[in-house]
């Protein structure tokens, strides 16, 4: 009793398998992000609270999203085994559980913002292909066999000896699963394949008409880069990445457009060919994720080029009263960013290239919003399509309405990268270094301090602009065994110097001094 009800499990676990696998098939042919659990954690990201999504950050880094991808195919697996206990003792159970989930999908597909006619369709037909698959599996697997008197008993030799082949529910179950890898694998070939990376291979970037400065002599000094200090300029690679899709949109710069619309004089619509023969400005900027912890790793510099928006605003001109622009990407995420910050000469792009290369994909290609000093919540909306201008009293943005503030001015801040937390080093002088930013303001000066004593001033290295961090390095005279605190503060170029106030991510950004602990041996 106790085997047969491990096979009807099984067949359940197989039913669902062959749903997820038709699911993202389809989805292969309809759009990537419409695959079943993509749209159903969509939809989970959607809901859940604020703090939860800054916990699960802090958690699991850029693995969020795979993180939350595998709980929800856990819980469909474990939901699919019930399935198959369930049919075993009354069939309509089973499937109503199966249909259950294909409701969910379906229902979460269709309230995706980026949501077509089709957009139900991958969890739709995959739920009709684990229904039926959990019927067949469920009836073979109660049938009884019927045989003559001189037949052998079921899967025997006719002596008694071994099977003469695989039963008939090994067959079935073993094609079943078959089915749902191959069904799965095409889909993700599909997927892997679309149009997007062969687009982007196509770009030929122009010269900037306004090229970027050259980098200052003195930045990535060798023993502390050596020794971790983070380098000056970021790899595309080793850029962080903070957003709500799950999967990366698939966008062409042939198909691409923006429209530009709202409070303006004359509506535009933009594309990809157009946007590339204006005269583009090449600027080194420091972007920063609000989520981003005292001392954290969620901020990178890059060498971005770009269309600036001020030039781009008054081609439409902007009528009076505005005082926001509302950003839409491609899969529905939108957010609102101040009209001031990006309309007062700072180097607010519409960016297309990423050190010197076309945008990566999960970095925004074929086009992205760059504003330097906001959080990228408010500042660097990828894959965008739409601009509206308009007003904070009229809209609210994504995450504006999860509880975020509706401005995000970056906050100084500085680390520690050099030693590492709880490292042990040796008596005599240890090198520490660090980076500090405080975008668009700029680092005036670097502070040190050990064991809660006075802070001393250590030496800020050149950067390119008040838009980009600053590496700072604090030549240390550890002449003391034992167990030392290392804090670190910024001032930035105002002559404000950075809170001690200790202060998470939620609803503006985190404050306070980062801290590491070493030991002197």
């Amino acid at each position: 009793m106790e085997g047969n009800r491990r096979w009807h499990a099984l067949a359940g676990l197989l039913a669902a398998a062959l749903t997820l696998g038709v699911g993202q098939l389809v989805a292969g042919i309809v759009s990537p992000s419409s695959a079943p659990l993509v749209v159903v954690g969509d939809a989970v990201v959607d809901r859940v609270p604020a703090w939860l999504k800054d916990t699960a950050i802090r958690a699991f880094g850029s693995h969020d999203k795979t993180v939350l991808l595998t709980t929800i195919a856990v819980v469909v697996a474990l939901l699919a085994v019930l399935a198959g206990v369930l049919a075993r003792r009354r069939l309509a159970l089973g499937v109503g559980v199966v249909g259950v989930l294909g409701a969910v999908g379906v229902a979460a597909a269709a309230s995706r913002p980026d949501a077509t006619t089709f957009s139900p369709l991958p969890s739709a037909l995959g739920a009709a292909a684990g229904t039926y698959a959990l019927v067949v599996l469920t009836r073979r697997l109660t049938r009884r066999p019927s045989r003559g008197p001189g037949d052998p008993s079921p899967g025997r030799g006719a002596a008694g000896g071994p099977p003469t082949g695989p039963p008939r529910r090994g067959v079935l179950l073993g094609s079943t699963a078959a089915a749902a890898l191959v069904s799965g694998g095409a889909g993700q070939f599909l997927v892997s394949t679309r149009s997007a990376e062969e687009s982007r291979a196509r770009v030929v970037l122009p010269e900037p008409a306004d090229p970027a400065p050259a980098l200052p002599a003195g930045l990535d000094p060798a023993d502390a880069v050596a020794s971790g200090l983070t380098t000056y300029a970021t790899g595309s690679a080793d850029f962080y990445r903070v957003d709500t899709a799950l999967v990366v949109p698939d966008v062409t710069a042939e198909r691409w457009s923006l429209r530009i619309h709202g409070r303006v004089e004359r509506e535009l619509t933009l594309d990809f060919a157009t946007l590339l023969a204006k005269p583009l400005r090449e600027r080194w900027i420091t972007l920063t994720c609000v989520s981003n912890e005292v001392g954290g790793s969620y901020v990178g510099n890059a060498r971005w080029l770009g269309y600036p928006l001020q030039d781009l605003l008054a081609e439409v001109g902007v009528t009076d009263g505005a005082d926001m622009l509302f950003a839409t990407s491609t899969d529905g995420f939108t957010l609102s960013a101040p009209l001031a910050e990006a309309t007062d000469g700072r180097d607010a792009m519409l960016v297309v290239g990423m050190d010197g290369r076309p945008l990566p994909r999960e970095h925004g290609f074929p086009v992205r919003m760059v504003i330097p000093g906001l959080y990228g919540y408010v500042s660097a909306c990828k894959w965008v399509t739409d601009l509206e201008v308009t007003t904070f009293a009229e809209k609210t943005a994504y995450w504006t309405d999860r509880g975020w503030a509706a401005k995000g001015p970056v906050k100084t801040a500085s680390r520690v990268d050099v030693p590492r937390s709880f490292a042990k080093v040796r008596a005599g002088r240890v090198p520490v270094a660090g980076v500090a930013w405080a975008q668009h303001r700029g680092v005036s000066r670097v502070e040190v301090r050990v064991d809660e004593g006075e802070w001393d001033e250590a030496l800020v290295l050149p950067s390119v602009s008040a838009d980009t961090w600053c590496q700072w390095v604090y030549d240390w005279d550890a002449s003391e065994p034992g167990t030392h605190s290392i804090q670190v503060r910024a001032t930035d170029g105002t002559g404000t110097p950075q809170t001690d106030v200790v202060v998470g991510p939620v609803p503006d950004g985190a404050t306070g001094y980062d801290s590491i602990t070493v030991t002197v041996v």
